[in-house]
């Protein structure tokens, strides 16, 4: 699909078109969450348009563009609300029935909306886990940015979080922190009811309260697997394994260390060299993790990225930093050079 061609017979306000920024910001977002394993659309192509746009968030009249998405759909969960909301029971059973054929075939059950409402519980709640592990903030997570396949999508007010703060927004008009980082599990569980009640349409509520029901269990063992994934880590037993998990979430919210040097340097399990946090690693914000974490050690990574200075990050001032050269000088250079790190940083974490 595209983003930023124009209006649809579908649009509410705004002109439908895309800032040349916005399309940096988007392709930097999906370069590093594909990195780091996420579920994710990526970005084809952008396409400079050579139209004044004027934002209230940007310095205007600023560049134009059209971003061309890859995704495996683009079914939302806001899809499935419209036929609900039309009353057209028809479309949405032929609509659940496409969404079962094509992306969640192995659901199965005698009742197809149940089924496939297990599938997003699934999808939405590895989501979910999968944007803590990241440090990712999506920022407007609405039933219209949900895809039912469970892949990221329509990145907009996006950031990293420079630490594990539950409260770090980061859209400038989320005052409310309705989508603040610790509560994207409930975004996600808000957005599967949402999808529930369109469902109700054409299956009893019995046959969709099971799913429902298995959310926040399904959300804690995602989350598990992918803090072990993010470390490099396998799991041992689950009550270890739940004991790591809470002293590496007290670690992190206790000392304020930023998660990406965190992940860096504890990758494996083992400490490599010196680090500038090693202060922090010794202090007692880190005294259970420290006790727990060598039981799960295993060989050190040997590709050259984890022997570097630093981990590839992707805060907002390095954002900022990228888009300047463009706007400034239309030097694209430092953002490709990124692009690149981001890539050999997913090359590391898949070896």
């Amino acid at each position: 699909g595209t983003k930023g061609s124009g209006t649809t017979p579908w649009s509410r306000a705004g002109d439908g078109r895309l800032t040349l920024k916005g399309a940096v910001r988007e392709i930097l977002a999906t370069e590093m969450l594909e990195a780091l394993g996420l579920t994710t659309s990526r970005t084809l192509s952008v396409i400079e348009t050579g139209e004044p746009l004027y934002r209230g968030d940007e310095p205007s009249p600023t560049r134009s563009a059209v971003l061309v998405r890859l995704n495996h759909s683009h079914v939302r969960y806001g899809s499935f609300q419209r036929q609900a909301y039309l009353k057209d029971e028809a479309a949405l059973a032929r609509l659940v029935d496409y969404a079962l054929r094509h992306f969640a075939p192995a659901a199965q059950g005698p009742c197809p909306a149940a089924a496939l409402l297990d599938h997003a519980v699934t999808t939405g709640s590895r989501l979910a886990a999968q944007f803590m592990a990241a440090g990712f903030v999506h920022g407007v997570l609405n039933t219209d940015n949900i895809n039912i396949t469970g892949e990221s999508f329509d990145y907009g007010p996006w950031r990293f979080t420079p630490s594990w703060d539950p409260d770090f927004t980061a859209a400038y008009f989320d005052h409310h922190g309705l989508y603040s980082f610790g509560r994207q599990a409930e975004a996600l569980q808000w957005n599967v009811y949402q999808l529930a009640g369109a469902l109700r349409l054409i299956a009893p509520l019995e046959d969709l309260k099971p799913p429902l029901e298995a959310f926040p269990a399904r959300y804690q063992a995602a989350l598990m697997a992918a803090l072990f994934a993010r470390l490099g880590i396998a799991p041992r037993n689950a009550d270890d394994d739940a004991a790591l998990v809470k002293a590496i979430e007290t670690a992190l919210v206790t000392s304020g260390i930023n998660p990406d040097r965190f992940w860096f340097d504890w990758r494996r399990g083992t400490r490599r060299g010196a680090s500038p946090a090693d202060e922090t690693y010794a202090s007692d914000a880190f005294a259970a993790f420290r006790a727990i974490i060598p039981a799960y050690a295993a060989a050190p990574p040997t590709h050259p990225y984890w022997a570097d200075a630093a981990p590839c990050t992707m805060l907002i001032d390095e954002v900022e930093a990228l888009w300047a050269p463009i706007a400034e000088t239309d030097d694209w250079a430092p953002l490709h050079a990124k692009v690149a790190a981001i890539r050999r940083m997913g090359e590391a974490m898949r070896a």
